[in-house]
């Protein structure tokens, strides 16, 4: 009977706390740095939701540790709803990657709604002396070991991209991580690094501009971003694919109507027909789904990284 009460007083007052949610303002934690893919969606979704909300979203970078210091800090923080996670695919990378890390994704994390797709970008600094991919992986292939490739950390969409490349092209490039995608973007425009795949929705300017060479986008069909050039598939390494996508989750414990809540609000922005044109222009494509459909698409993804890390025999520097 002491069960059964403590249970009930439990679920009166899961129910009480979201009749009245959201009360304060809510913050989302973006566990990379400024600048990328999720701290620019973060915002964007952020500024979008705050009015049917009747709240401001605060949106925090939180980088450290390809994704995990941010993402913990999420993982620890009361189950109320106030406090959000931007994640990606490094999320489902990392399960495999970083085994030890000081959380469980699907344990102490819950899925609330996914946001987007991207393809990436592999760019090249001006310096190598290559004009296209093939040439790349000819002059990458007389220098094993002497080239290299950065990524904003351990298990990030950019870091497996990079991987996957040199898995499938053959070819000894070293990986140079930095704490976050700003660090790695200036290394790369300053030469302090050769190459680099990038969400093309942040780097598609920089290659417009003459101020890297673009060699080829990561998805299976050419992008509308960048309509002339091939995918890296088409370019010389057959079978490549790579994308970034981005979600929302909530500490594992929230309640479910906050979660439905929050599910229902991301997904009306996501779902506007203006929002998909102006994502589309950039390289994005809207996601919609349920929080149960996300978790299956997030307990797949698991699943086939860790299928992928295991045949490359991908291991951390």
């Amino acid at each position: 009977m002491k069960t059964l009460a403590t249970l009930l007083l439990a679920l009166t007052a899961a129910l009480a706390q979201a009749q009245t949610y959201p009360s304060r303002p809510i913050t989302i934690v973006v566990p990379f740095g400024a600048g990328g893919p999720a701290d620019i969606y973060a915002r964007f979704l952020g500024s979008r939701m705050q009015e049917p909300l009747g709240q401001p979203v605060v949106v925090e970078n939180r980088p450290g540790g390809g994704s995990v210091v941010g993402s913990n800090a999420v993982a620890k923080s009361a189950p109320d709803g106030y406090t959000l996670l931007m994640m990606s695919n490094t999320h489902t990378v990392n399960e495999t990657l970083i085994p030890n890390k000081p959380f469980v994704l699907l344990r102490d994390l819950a899925p609330v709604a996914p946001v987007n797709y991207s393809d990436l970008l592999l760019v090249v600094h001006p310096s190598v002396p290559a004009n296209n991919l093939k040439e790349l992986i000819a002059l990458a292939r007389s220098q094993p070991g002497k080239m290299n490739y950065a990524s904003s950390g351990p298990g990030t969409p950019y870091h497996m991209a990079g991987e996957l490349f040199k898995s499938l092209a053959g070819v000894d490039v070293v990986h140079v991580p930095y704490k976050g995608s700003d660090g790695a973007r200036v290394g790369i425009l300053g030469g302090q690094v050769q190459m680099m795949f990038d969400a093309i929705t942040t780097m598609a300017p920089n290659v417009r501009a003459g101020k890297l060479k673009g060699f080829g986008t990561s998805g299976r069909a050419r992008s509308s971003v960048l309509p002339d050039m091939p995918t890296v598939a088409e370019a010389g390494v057959p079978g490549y694919e790579a994308t970034i996508w981005l979600g929302v989750m909530a500490p594992a414990g929230t309640p479910k109507p906050i979660i439905d809540r929050l599910n229902a609000e991301i997904t009306k922005v996501t779902g506007r027909a203006e929002v998909k044109e102006a994502w589309g222009k950039q390289g994005a494509t809207a996601l919609s789904m349920t929080p149960e459909q996300f978790d299956k698409y997030l307990r797949d993804d698991i699943a086939k990284w860790a299928k992928v890390i295991a045949q490359a025999g991908i291991k951390l520097d």
